[in-house]
């Protein structure tokens, strides 16, 4: 192949036009009309560390009767800024909901930003869903901004604040729970478990949807009910975290459960990138007070395992047809880790603990007890659902469908040059630390980290796990999760000084890897809509190129390796202002895209 001069283009022939759904319309296990979805989601519940091993009613209806992906990512690890790319089907960069707080972040930024006009519960309502939500949220919605404005799109509702903030970033009290129904003034609930409230707000609005359909008043009218308790989160008050609060009827189950003694739990060498390799390593005391930390987190998610179980119960006693037409979808915002690379309890960073989070759904066409690996995110979770049902899939959505029926795996899996690798990770601001223990070193400055900024990938391939941080510090980290799935051993600037050879990482130049990998986040970190979706056709618009394996040809060396720019920072900001995150849009390969105009609009 020949190379071509190298141009910037920001307009993409053939890649900006409409999405391509990975529909199941015809499928034959689907019944006839709009499905209806339930949508549960915890609040920094981990995957990695095992806590639905932990909830049978969950193994039992969701991932017995459906499919667990088990890549599945948010993309950006906190709480508000994750629940907003979910609503929206668009990256944090994107929407500009960055933090939990002002000026970056909140519900009042989701407002001023636009999105209470154009998310996920108004989309339905246009398409002819009745929609409900119990729970949190987003943080920033609370007491004082609950109804400036009300939240858009909601046939009903029971948002929930603890004490006078539910949703505000300094408070998580599981009892003494205050509670809005509708548009009415908010109750406190006093000495009320806050998860129990949220499964009888749930079956509630179930009784009622069930009701609206049996009645034939509004039998055209499928429903969309969110669920959102705030178990595992860490209890909070003044800005100070302490262990989840479980209910007290679980509050002795599994005595003596710890942390899982994983390679990177505590490790004896320091291990990760910026500010997590001055940690210094945990004594017994704080050892035994993080194995306690997680085993308050796994009796804190018993309540949600029965919530779970209370709305399966209903359903099945409900006509057949109505589970049968039922998805059932159950995840998290982001991750949690707890001691793993000697950190305290918390979230926020680019490691697996963080970011990979449960997601499984059940529902008419999707196999039962599968597992697929497929990697997929939070912003694949809104055109999933449109795709479900029946609605146009919008050209800025930043995510696509994901494979959940049997249909779309079989499409998945046979056409090479569509399946999906890569996940866009993204973080501004400080990191949290969590506990009486936030850390000790030069690492943490009280339960603040210093500056957490950084742009993140993970790759995933047949035969290549990877995973790329930039930090704001220009600072890198690369790991080989095939051979090293603890992110262990920084790959990055590693050679082998015992011999002259090559760097080699899956066989090939570990620098021409590197320049690939840099160029793949360099094309993710300001794009929009397409660009999102499909990077490799972004780099190639001729089409050639449609994964690592593809970009590795040395045709293209030159091309990665001298003439594209890289990842970086001039200074590490609070949020996301692009004019302190270096270059903002990739080199387009050269002859294929001939004399066309670059559209900045295509990036960002």
């Amino acid at each position: 192949m020949k190379i071509g001069a190298a141009h910037t283009l920001l307009g993409l022939i053939g890649l900006a036009g409409a999405q391509t759904t990975s529909g199941n319309a015809n499928d034959p296990a689907k019944p006839k009309g709009k499905p209806n979805f339930i949508f549960i989601i915890t609040d920094d519940q981990d995957l990695r560390l095992g806590s639905l091993d932990y909830m049978p009613s969950v193994q039992k209806h969701l991932a017995d009767q459906g499919t667990t992906f088990s890549k599945h990512y948010c993309t950006i690890a906190i709480c508000c800024p994750s629940r907003v790319s979910l609503l929206t089907g668009r990256a944090a960069h994107n929407t500009n909901v960055t933090d939990v707080a002002l000026p970056y972040g909140g519900y009042p930024k989701f407002v001023s930003e636009g999105w209470n006009d154009k998310y996920l519960p108004v989309w339905l309502q246009e398409a002819g869903y009745n929609t409900y939500y119990t729970g949190k949220l987003m943080n920033g919605h609370s007491t004082s901004t609950y109804n400036n404005p009300y939240p858009k799109g909601w046939t009903g509702t029971d948002f929930g604040f603890i004490l006078s903030d539910f949703l505000d970033p300094n408070t998580y009290v599981y009892y003494n729970v205050t509670m809005q129904h509708n548009k009415e003034d908010p109750r406190t609930l006093t000495g009320q478990y806050s998860t129990d409230l949220a499964k009888n707000s749930t079956l509630s609005f179930l009784d009622q949807a069930l009701a609206d359909v049996s009645s034939g008043a509004d039998s055209e009218k499928p429903f969309f009910i969110g669920v959102a308790p705030i178990g595992p989160h860490s209890e909070t008050w003044q800005n100070r975290f302490s262990t989840p609060v479980p209910a007290d009827r679980h509050k002795d189950l599994f005595p003596g459960l710890k942390v899982p003694r994983t390679p990177n739990f505590n490790p004896e060498v320091a291990t990760g990138g910026g500010w997590i390799k001055t940690l210094e390593r945990q004594n017994q005391t704080v050892v035994d007070y993080h194995d306690d930390y997680y085993r308050r987190r796994i009796q804190a998610l018993q309540a949600v395992d029965e919530l779970v179980d209370g709305i399966v119960t209903r359903l099945s006693a409900a006509p057949p047809e109505v589970l049968a037409n039922t998805y059932l979808i159950y995840t998290s915002d982001n991750g949690f880790h707890v001691g793993q690379h000697r950190l305290a309890p918390g979230k926020t960073c680019s490691i697996e603990e963080d970011i990979n989070v449960p997601f499984v759904i059940r529902g008419p066409g999707v196999p039962a007890g599968q597992h697929w690996e497929l990697p997929t995110s939070h912003t694949d979770i809104v055109p999933t659902l449109f795709n479900l049902a029946g609605i146009p899939l919008q050209d800025d959505f930043d995510g696509v469908p994901m494979p959940v029926t049997e249909t779309a795996q079989k499409t998945e899996s046979s056409d090479e040059a569509r399946k999906s690798e890569h996940v866009n990770v993204e973080f501004w601001g400080r990191s949290i630390a969590e506990g009486k223990y936030p850390g000790v070193g030069s690492g943490l400055l009280g339960p603040a980290g210093l500056n957490n900024t950084y742009k993140a990938l993970r790759l995933i391939g047949d035969d290549y796990d990877l995973s790329y941080t930039v930090w704001c510090t220009n600072e890198h980290e690369l790991y080989d999760l095939k051979a090293d799935p603890w992110q262990m051993n920084n790959i990055y600037s590693s050679t082998d000084n015992a011999t002259t050879a090559t760097p080699l990482l899956y066989g090939w130049d570990k620098a021409k890897v590197i320049a690939r990998v840099d160029a793949l986040l360099l094309t993710l970190k300001a794009c929009k809509g397409a660009v999102c979706r499909r990077p490799w056709e972004a780099l190639h618009p001729a089409g050639c190129v449609h994964s690592l394996r593809d970009a590795m040809d040395p045709a293209f060396d030159n091309f990665y390796v001298e003439q594209q720019p890289r990842v970086s920072f001039s200074e590490c900001k609070l949020g996301y202002l692009a004019e302190f995150e270096g270059a903002m849009q990739p080199l387009i390969f050269g002859d294929e895209v001939g004399g066309m105009q670059a559209r900045w609009e295509d990036w960002t």
